[in-house]
């Protein structure tokens, strides 16, 4: 009768506390529902993704819809209806059930039980979309609610309305559920928040937190550690009613003067724990990761919270300071540092990390509200779904744009290998392993590769070459290239860009064939009378009768006999000299005369100032004559 009170007791001051959120903002995260046929209902539509199940974040499903004609509700187990797929390539069944009578979670567990892949649970009542959550009861529910794997939604009154009387007419009503951009994907890195609490004893859901940290951490670190993801761990608190502030609940479970409060975690005020240990434990949990990040290891945050579940659980009794220091000190992180984050929780005023936790509680942009714990925020938009690895890492993963998600998207836990089968329908070069199927979280792209620092270029279907620098060691830039006796010929020069040209003594496309040149039938050689012409691969060989040398350069025979070469030489300087010789004397010639003419030039001049002794005469004479 104690123990009653005292629940009784901590749900009407719980209920208290949550009218401070009366007026939250709460957003019912939707996917997209097509009907393809048939016609008559042919449309786009919006359901509300549950809160529990795995759904196809990234993805799609394609089914056909069935309505049960008896268990409509699916409160009881399908003894007699399986939801199984006809046969081999048959489309997947989606279970169409009415609202009510039993929790959410009861109706999808009974319909995957008998093989359906999804749910759909049509409302009961004329309202705006809401988000179907897992129960609280920690009874018999919480046994399944861990085991359902497939995706489920709720639909408006009125929409299935529609799908019931498609199907009672006999239509095949076929479907299509869309999650590809339920996350957005603003840029390459994603950016996600876990709302969550460190305690341990609050049921069904705690323990599902737990193993759920635990599995993740390995992922969560390796998307942190590659800068892949930008991590933040945040807790919910509530605050204590100005008018209760000095109750005894308020004190057990609040600190900081009733300002940043958390539900007691027995819901039992008389034993145990308190609601304020736990307020106290998320302010050391929200410091260790403000430290870690100032070191630049933000996913030591995953360490402690998975060394702090395991050494220093609730119940045995080590849930305490003395516990905490010890993890913290084993992760190197500075004890000194974390205590002056936390501040004082007695003190009458503000703290400012917990401050900046109850403000980030409130909706921004196209977020809403978090008031339900466990909650993951990615991209800004809330997730939905199952606490699994699995399914939170593919939601994750649907944040990054196409062909930018890390290895761990491609994991075997979330994803399978699309390029496997047929090569994906891409381009392949089998000889040098080289394909353009790039598998990919949302599915496989088909997009020339990067290789060794060369790019290839092309459709990525039917063709992609080699391009730029290097290109003719990879595949041979995409040119021809075939090897005869030893000799290899090559269709790929770097020096004269991206395209292919046959080398000299060949023609052709320089892709596909380059073909031999036949230089003998083609007269472009061995033309001179002594020559003889053979045509070999890539070039040709050309012979001299009588004993001549073939020049190639010159396409001519000389003698390749010593003494025809010494007479050909001596004819050769004979020549020489001859003409040098003649130059010689027509030198001489040439100065001579022009000697000549400069004497009988300069004397004629001289002779008009200064006469000559045989020139007296005719001097004299001459002036006679002028007298």
């Amino acid at each position: 009768m104690k123990k009653f009170i005292g629940v009784l007791v901590f749900r009407v001051f719980y209920m208290m506390m949550l009218m401070s959120l009366t007026m939250a903002r709460f957003v019912v995260e939707k996917n997209s529902l097509t009907i393809t046929s048939p016609d008559s209902i042919k449309g786009t539509h919006d359901s509300a993704v549950a809160n529990f199940g795995v759904p196809q974040y990234g993805g799609s499903m394609a089914g056909t819809i069935v309505y049960p004609k008896e268990n409509q509700k699916g409160c009881n187990e399908f003894d007699k209806i399986s939801f199984h797929k006809n046969s081999a390539g048959g489309l997947p069944q989606f279970v169409l059930l009415d609202r009510g009578d039993c929790y959410f979670t009861l109706k999808v567990w009974n319909a995957e039980k008998a093989g359906a892949s999804a749910v759909l649970v049509a409302d009961d009542v004329d309202e705006q979309l809401i988000t179907m959550d897992s129960s609280q009861d920690g009874g018999a529910s919480a046994k399944f609610i861990e085991n359902i794997t497939i995706p489920s939604a709720l639909i408006t009154k009125d929409f299935g309305e529609k799908l019931k009387k498609a199907i009672s007419g006999g239509d095949m009503v076929n479907v299509n559920l869309d999650w590809r951009e339920a996350v957005p994907h603003p840029d390459e890195r994603v950016e996600y928040e876990l709302w969550s609490n460190s305690n341990d004893e609050c049921g069904p859901k705690c323990n599902m937190l737990m193993e759920f940290v635990k599995d993740f951490k390995g992922a969560a670190q390796i998307l942190e550690q590659g800068g892949y993801t930008l991590f933040t761990p945040h807790y919910i608190t509530w605050y204590c009613p100005q008018a209760f502030t000095l109750s005894k609940q308020c004190k057990s479970q609040c600190i900081n003067h009733g300002r940043y409060c958390a539900p007691d975690p027995e819901q039992d005020f008389s034993e145990g724990y308190e609601g304020k240990d736990v307020v106290v434990e998320n302010l050391r949990q929200l410091c260790v990761f403000r430290v870690a990040n100032e070191t630049k290891k933000p996913w030591l945050w995953w360490d402690y919270v998975t060394d702090f579940q395991i050494r220093c659980p609730m119940k045995q009794k080590k849930y305490n300071k003395e516990c905490a220091d010890g993890v913290i000190k084993s992760l190197g992180l500075d004890t000194g540092k974390i205590e002056k984050c936390m501040g004082d929780p007695n003190a009458d005023s503000d703290n400012s990390v917990l401050k900046e936790e109850q403000d980030a509680q409130v909706g921004k942009g196209s977020r809403g509200d978090v008031t339900i714990l466990p909650t993951i925020v990615i991209n800004n938009r809330q997730y939905r779904g199952k606490l699994d690895k699995g399914a939170v890492l593919k939601a994750i993963c649907s944040g990054f744009q196409e062909t930018t998600d890390p290895a761990v998207c491609l994991s075997g836990d979330i994803e399978t290998n699309e390029c496997l089968d047929n090569n994906g329908g891409c381009w392949q070069d089998k000889a040098s392993n080289i394909t353009a199927c790039k598998d990919t979280f949302r599915g496989k792209v088909c997009q020339c590769p990067l290789v060794d620092g060369v790019q290839f270029t092309g459709d990525g279907y039917s063709h992609c070459t080699a391009s730029g620098p290097g290109r003719c060691k990879i595949n041979n830039g995409g040119c021809w290239k075939e090897t005869r006796d030893g000799l290899t010929s090559s269709a790929c020069v770097e020096s004269m860009g991206d395209t292919c040209h046959c080398p000299h003594g060949f023609k052709g496309d320089g892709v596909k064939s380059c073909v031999d040149i036949d230089e003998c039938k083609e007269k472009t050689a061995c033309q001179c009378p002594e020559c003889s012409c053979k045509n070999t691969w890539g070039d040709y060989e050309c012979t001299c009768s009588g004993g001549l040398l073939y020049m190639k350069d010159h396409d001519t025979c000389i003698s390749k006999s010593s003494s025809g070469a010494r007479s050909a030489w001596t004819a050769f300087w004979i020549s020489f000299v001859g003409l040098a010789m003649a130059a010689g004397g027509g030198y001489l010639v040439y100065k001579y005369r022009l000697r000549s003419y400069m004497d009988s030039e300069i004397r004629a001049i001289m002779a008009q100032y200064m006469p000559l002794d045989s020139q007296v005469e005719i001097a004299t004479h001459s002036s006679e004559n002028h007298a």
